[in-house]
């Protein structure tokens, strides 16, 4: 069964652009706030806020060593909006017309 919460939080969370140009950068290792920020046209401060929503959602996890703060995936949120796409695709699939 899914945890219908937890996947709204997770939607929510991705509905925003500069939080998917965070996870699309995650996807390539694990990153620092601060390295996350660089590209970024928003300050360091409103980047933390984001990262904030992020983990919030389950999508990512953060650990502090000393002043820096290390982001990274969490691959069980990103599981979570896996198994909801394939029920869909099955459903879609199995009333799709025929051709």
């Amino acid at each position: 069964m899914l945890n219908y919460r937890a996947l709204d939080s997770v939607f929510r969370a991705l509905a925003d652009p500069t939080r998917r140009a965070i996870i699309e950068r995650l996807s390539d290792g694990d990153a620092s706030v601060s390295d996350l920020a660089e590209p970024l046209p928003i300050s360091l401060a409103a980047v933390v806020q984001h990262v904030q929503a992020l983990e919030q959602s389950g999508l990512i996890h953060t650990e502090k060593a000393g002043r820096v703060r290390t982001c990274r995936l969490e691959p069980q949120a990103l599981r979570l909006l896996d198994q909801w796409i394939a029920r869909r695709r099955s459903l879609w699939q199995r009333r799709a017309p025929r051709t």
